[in-house]
């Protein structure tokens, strides 16, 4: 068991908010004003809430770490504020020098750097990639790539990259502290060479990085629609809307899965999961009101989610998430439309069973039945659709 599950810091994290938001159209990130107070407090406290944290270093301008150090909206968890570099490398190494004063003995200590404008780390993430650095020396948390990547050149596609084996990375990154100096030695974090992250530098140096799952409500402040992201997720007891949508045509075989509740003899819908369009639809309206983007984008239809994975599964994880930044489902509004079969004598078990997955009392959960006026493939017996209004609150 790695030290950080007995619910003792073994870490030390450095948060880097040095830099000048060239991207953000004249807007300071860590300083935009986020449910009432700065963006740069709410990635402290994110930081901070994890148990395998202990000491919290946050590095900014020099001409700004008077003024950060006496804020009000300085959380009491940071031990320190210093001044960081030019270039994100010699800002981070700033940092790990500050550690090294504190602790001169904490050589083999896990450091997590993590970026100042990621506010919607979460405690268990953070925990996560702790317990990795104790473990494996150096870690970082990787979302796969979703999307198809081309590699393009002078306004033409010129191939199809091969994404099975390409992640995004994420913060916090973390290595044990002698290993960062280790890397420094080769390559100096003022020196002519530049690395993008820190597992990079690591790599250039033949030290073994492990990669975790990382998070894809981690987001990265870097334009300003992402700041109104993440002002929709983490701006406190204000009503959270969302809207979803599924629809699957009929497939061969029987046994329907349909609102959490399975429907003996009914034939199935096709898909790459079970096919449960009230559940997706209800997952993607959570999703939405959260600003966390959509069902297929957190579970392709491709080799990373298993072939009919029942999605009760994928509902129970869309409420986890929603868990790791502080929210959880209020209540959900379904109409599932079909002419076949008839859903009647089954929409209160849909309900409780909907509940259930919510964490919710039966009566914040509404499910209805529709032929959608016999109109298009729903009309016809070829397909089954739902529609599904949700709501948050702050857990």
């Amino acid at each position: 068991m790695a030290a950080g599950a007995t619910g003792r810091p073994i870490a030390d994290a450095v948060i880097v908010a040095a830099g000048a938001s060239h991207r953000m159209g004249g807007i300071d990130k860590v300083l935009a004003p986020v449910g009432g107070r700065p963006l740069l407090a709410w990635t402290i406290e994110a930081i901070a809430a994890s148990p395998a944290v202990d000491r919290v270093v946050v590095v900014t301008a020099p001409e700004r770490v008077a003024a950060f150090a006496s804020a009000p909206w300085l959380p009491t968890s940071v031990t320190a504020v210093t001044a960081g570099g030019a270039t994100r490398q010699a800002s981070v190494a700033a940092g790990v020098r500050q550690l090294t004063a504190l602790d001169p003995d904490g050589f083999d200590r896990p450091v997590l750097v993590h970026d100042g404008a990621r506010p919607m780390v979460s405690p268990a993430l953070v925990t996560a990639v702790a317990e990795a650095v104790a473990r494996y020396g150096a870690a970082i948390p990787v979302l796969s790539v979703a999307e198809t990547i081309k590699r393009v050149g002078e306004g033409m596609v010129l191939e199809t990259v091969d994404r099975s084996s390409l992640a995004a990375a994420q913060t916090p990154q973390g290595a044990r502290r002698r290993l960062l100096e280790q890397a420094w030695t080769v390559y100096p974090p003022d020196g002519e060479r530049q690395f993008t992250d820190e597992a990079a530098i690591l790599e250039a140096c033949t030290i073994p990085v492990h990669a975790i799952p990382g998070e894809p409500a981690n987001l990265k402040v870097t334009l300003p629609d992402d700041l109104l992201r993440v002002g929709q997720a983490l701006a406190p007891a204000r009503a959270r809307v969302g809207f979803g949508h599924d629809s699957h045509p009929f497939g061969p075989g029987t046994g329907l899965r349909l609102g959490g509740v399975e429907i003996a003899g009914a034939p199935r819908l096709a898909g790459h999961s079970d096919g449960d369009v009230a559940l997706h639809a209800v997952a993607d309206a959570l999703l939405g009101a959260a600003g966390l983007g959509d069902l297929g984008r957190l579970f392709p239809s491709d080799a990373r989610t298993p072939v009919g994975v029942a999605s009760e599964d994928l509902l129970r994880e869309v409420v986890a998430r929603l868990g790791a930044i502080g929210l959880r489902p209020a209540s959900a509004d379904v109409v599932i439309i079909g002419v076949r079969p008839k859903l009647g004598p089954r929409l209160d078990a849909m309900r409780d069973a909907i509940a259930r997955l919510l964490c919710v009392p039966a009566g914040a959960v509404n499910v209805k039945a529709s032929t959608g006026n016999l109109a298009g493939d729903e009309g016809a017996g070829r397909s089954m659709a739902a529609r599904a209004v949700a709501t948050l609150e702050p857990a």
